[in-house]
Parts: C-alpha cells; structure tokens; sequence
C-alpha cells in the first residue's frame, strides 16, 4: 500500500467487471473512494471507499450529490440507451459542478463518428463532449474485451458470427483496470497524461477464431467458432425474436473486427503498469455462455461481475 495521500477518486461502474477492478486496486494503494452507482447496497466494502447514490448518470442532482467531496473521477462507459452521450454528458457536468478536476474515461478502441461497431461512434460523441468541456480529461480507449467470446458461446460452446479474417486485439479487465489505476495515481495538479487517448490493447491480434481455440485451450472446454454470412447472422437472431437494433449492434461488433478496426495492438499495457499485456490464454476468468449484454441475448446464467453500472461484456 502506498504512504502517500492520495487525493479522493469517485469510481462508477463498480458493481460491474471493470469498475469492481479498478476500485479494488485504488483500494490496495490506499486511495480514498467514493463509490458511485445506482445501487449502493450491491456495492462492494473496499478499505478508505464510501457508497455513494443511487445516482444514475442522468440524474444531475444524484450525480452532484454522490460526486461531492472528489477530486478525479472515473467515468466508466454505461449501456447503450440511445441517449448515452447525454447521460455521460450529465454526469460530467454534475462533476464539474461540485469542483471535481479532472475526469478519466473509458471508451472504446476504434471510437469514431462511423465506427462499424455502433457502441464505438457513442463513446466518440462523449469524447468529443470531454474535449469541450473545460475539464482535465484522460480518454482511455479499451480494446474488445478477452471474456467477450466465452460470453457469447451458447449452451454447446459454439460461437457464431460474421468474421473469419480480421482480427481484434483482446484484453483484459485486469489489464484496463492497471492501466487506469496507474493514470489516476498521478493526482497532481498536472499529468502527463492529461488530454492524452491511451489505447489499451492485448498483446496480440487475433482472428476470432484464434481467439476461441484459445479460449478452448485454456479453459479444457470444447468451446469453437463457426462463422456465418451477413444473411445468416441476421436470420438466425430474427429467428431469436432479437429486434432490428438488437441485431445491428450484435453484427456490428463481428464486422468491427472483420474490418480490421480493432487490430491494433499498443504498447500502453506495458508502458504504464510495467507488466506485460496478458494473452487470452491467461485470462483470469470466464464468462458463463450466453452472458453477453449488448447484443440482445437472453441470458440463461448470471455472471455476478457482469452487472449493470458497467460496459457491456461486448464493451
């Protein structure tokens, strides 16, 4: 744990996979927290952390008031609502309202206005909003996630989607939830990191397929990957009763990595935490299949990290 004093973090998204990491290691470097989220009582007990809300991103007066008393915050990207820009957007402005200095946000590898994955053009406009905003900021853009396939496997392991050549540098929570640990603890009134885009990749690009036989490797499950054609993607989920939206968000995170726009691989895991990226190989755990949010499933098992408050397991 480190002696010094920290000033204090307010962290979102913490009943969610990457937000419960990232309040953990604040937690273990003695950085005092505000927990914030729409449920407090589903909020983990961390060392120097108080529970904060309920306070959705769209409640500016819960935001002020769960915010109050921080100096950073980590604003951890919420679902896809079709009005996140305007929720994230609150949030900030109910942080700059109360004195909070300086935002640390986590968007998406390969955020564009016409990014091929839908969630990718939101987390743009809320980047573009941060560049506006008057406020200290840290755009930190996290690769598709290393659990994303397990989550999408059915009940037989296979995993089904349109992309077979293109490849996608998976990541760790873990790894994302370093690099952001290792941002915010530069709490001075300047950082080096402030106004900066860090995109935070895995170690490698892989073909979804590789992906999966990795996957299968680590876990001693037969888990495989068939891909599909456009067509076959969208009758199959049609068939599924999955509504128009539904659909497209769920192909448009196949044909992103088809596309090759989430192939980069940076050396930001590295450069900031000192540790190598971790391969999917050594991913520290798996999502039960038919766990992905984001893409219209209907679960058939819970994942307790994987939990509203949070990007999506498909982020």
């Amino acid at each position: 744990m480190s002696d010094r004093n920290h000033a204090t973090v307010a962290v979102t998204g913490v009943t969610g996979a990457l937000g419960s990491r990232i309040a953990a290691r604040l937690a273990a470097h003695g950085v005092p927290q505000l927990l914030v989220g729409r449920s407090p009582d589903r909020m983990p007990e961390l060392p120097g952390a108080r529970r904060r809300g309920p306070a959705a991103y769209a409640d500016a007066a819960g935001m002020r008031g769960a915010l109050a008393g921080a100096s950073a915050l980590v604003l951890v990207s919420g679902h896809r609502t079709g009005r996140r820009l305007e929720e994230h957007a609150t949030a900030v402005e109910a942080a700059i309202a109360v004195g909070v200095g300086r935002v640390l946000y986590v968007s998406l590898v390969g955020a564009a206005p016409a990014a091929t994955y839908l969630n990718a053009r939101d987390q743009w406009l809320t980047e573009q909003f941060l560049a506006g905003a008057g406020i200290r900021h840290t755009v930190l853009r996290a690769g598709f996630y290393a659990s994303t396939p397990a989550a999408l496997a059915d009940e037989e392991l296979v995993v089904r989607g349109p992309a077979t050549t293109g490849r996608a540098a998976f990541v760790t929570h873990e790894d994302i939830a370093d690099v952001i640990t290792a941002v915010a603890l530069q709490d001075g009134p300047r950082s080096e990191y402030d106004g900066a885009t860090l995109e935070i990749t895995g170690p490698e690009s892989l073909t979804l397929g590789e992906a999966v036989t990795r996957i299968a490797a680590a876990t001693g499950r037969p888990y495989r990957y068939e891909p599909e054609t456009l067509e076959e993607a969208f009758a199959r989920r049609w068939r599924q009763g999955m509504s128009g939206e539904q659909i497209e968000t769920w192909i448009s995170w196949y044909q992103a990595i088809e596309r090759d726009e989430v192939s980069v691989v940076t050396d930001v895991v590295p450069r900031l935490t000192g540790s190598p990226a971790t391969p999917v190989s050594n991913a520290a755990w798996w999502p039960a299949p038919n766990t992905a949010r984001g893409t219209g499933e209907r679960p058939r098992a819970v994942v307790p990290t994987v939990r509203d408050d949070d990007q999506e397991v498909i982020p």
